[in-house]
């Protein structure tokens, strides 16, 4: 019997000897790279936005209440709540 509990201690030692992984932690402001675009900031209008992004490629329809509008740029995403920016966030890229 204590052969069997001793084969079992050791299996189970190599078991979780294997089951270990390392975990990767990347800081928020380093995950898109090097590359970074200056995205709109908060209290923008529809105005000064449009004139230093230019027109977006889409845009959508005002939803809710209030009203929450989105534009889309390459590469990034900005909503406005009226016609203020609340948030400007970079689209994800699948690698």
């Amino acid at each position: 019997m204590k052969t069997l509990s001793a084969m079992l201690f050791g299996a189970s030692l190599l078991l979780a000897g294997a089951a270990q992984a390392d975990t990767l932690r990347i800081p928020v402001g380093e995950q898109a790279g090097t590359a970074q675009t200056t995205l709109p900031q908060r209290g923008a209008s529809f105005d000064s936005v449009s004139a230093r992004w230019g027109e977006p490629t889409r845009r959508h329809a005002a939803v809710g209440q209030p009203p929450i509008t989105r534009w889309d740029y390459p590469g990034f995403s900005v909503y406005f709540e009226y016609n203020k920016v609340i948030d400007a966030v970079r689209q994800h890229k699948a690698p």
